[in-house]
């Protein structure tokens, strides 16, 4: 019977998932649109925050009450599904094309941060209240980064609207929401991804931890899965939709955003500890952010092979933590 139960919360789960997924993607388009602002930017900043809501809640809940294993284990395996399952699923549906001031600033600096959190919990095997004020320094650096950067996009696009009597880019050229709507569908969607997000999270690890997993484990794929499900979806959406810079702006985004953010305000709270296992997991990460990053620079594309490719090497990363 509790099975039973586990199952429905867990179909409850993916059903807020998927179509909140889809309001939130939808509604984050027509904002760019009607900012004239960049997909990428839109979902390196709005749509990256959004789907991120899981991870932050699990690794805060954990750090206020002193679990904070699960919370380095929670972003370092989100961040590892992020880039090779959300983009080698994508890849299935639409080459990933990636531009290249992408691969020379946001690329590496996702890279940077992984290296970063590397460095800090290696001297003294912990994350403390220091570590994560450093963390979200540098996060609302990047914040104020991405503002700019839409502005600039944003200008940048009226000029060239100007130049080439395109100024008519009303409503009736595209599929723009009105405001409220966007509102709507973007806070709307947040909330169900959010709930849908837990009810993933909590069927899953009680019948993982019904099957004696340990926690560590749990984490890094159960809780790290679970935690990504919005953004695999979103982006797999967005992707669908032909959105594909949205979809990458969500991985980079995302991971950039968990780093600083989630892991800046867990260690904030209460020092997060780190095991071996992390630093052998950001090592990890970092070496596949390193492989994703030589697919997209021979093309600047990432093929549908390069995609299996990644899922793959997923699937190994998988056999190796269960064995360990």
């Amino acid at each position: 019977m509790n099975l039973l139960k586990e199952i429905l919360i867990l179909v409850i789960g993916f059903v807020l998932l998927i179509k909140g997924a889809d309001y939130f993607v939808e509604g984050s388009s027509s904002v760019a649109r009607r900012l004239k602002v960049p997909s990428l930017i839109i979902g390196m900043t709005i749509v990256a925050m959004g789907t991120s809501l899981p991870e932050c809640a699990v690794s805060v809940t954990a750090s206020l009450t002193g679990n904070n294993t699960l919370a380095v284990s929670n972003v370092v395996g989100s961040n590892i599904f992020n880039l090779m399952v959300v983009c080698g699923v994508c890849t299935l549906f639409a080459p990933l094309t990636i531009k290249k001031d992408t691969l020379q600033k946001e690329f590496p600096l996702s890279i940077l941060c992984a290296i970063l959190l590397m460095f800090l919990g290696y001297f003294g095997m912990t994350l403390g209240h220091v570590e994560g004020v450093i963390l979200l320094i540098i996060f609302v650096g990047y914040l104020l980064w991405m503002i700019q950067a839409a502005s600039t996009a944003r200008k940048k696009h009226i000029k060239e609207s100007l130049m080439t009597e395109e100024v008519a880019f009303t409503e009736d050229d595209v599929d723009i929401l009105p405001v409220w709507k966007c509102l709507v569908f973007i806070v709307g969607g947040m909330i169900a991804i959010k709930y849908g997000g837990d009810f993933v999270v909590d069927g899953a690890s009680v019948i993982a931890a019904g099957l004696g997993l340990s926690q560590t484990l749990i984490g890094l794929t159960i809780v790290a899965t679970g935690t990504s499900l919005p953004e695999l979806v979103t982006s797999i959406v967005a992707a669908r939709k032909n959105e594909v810079d949205m979809a990458l702006g969500n991985v980079i985004g995302s991971n950039i955003f968990n780093i600083l953010f989630v892991l800046g305000i867990a260690a904030s709270i209460s020092p997060v500890a780190f095991l071996l296992e992390n630093i052998i997991d950001i090592i990890i990460l970092v070496i596949m952010s390193l492989i994703v990053m030589a697919f997209a620079w021979t093309s600047q594309t990432i093929k549908r092979n390069e995609g299996i490719i990644m899922l793959v090497l997923y699937a190994v990363y998988l056999v190796y933590i269960c064995i360990r």
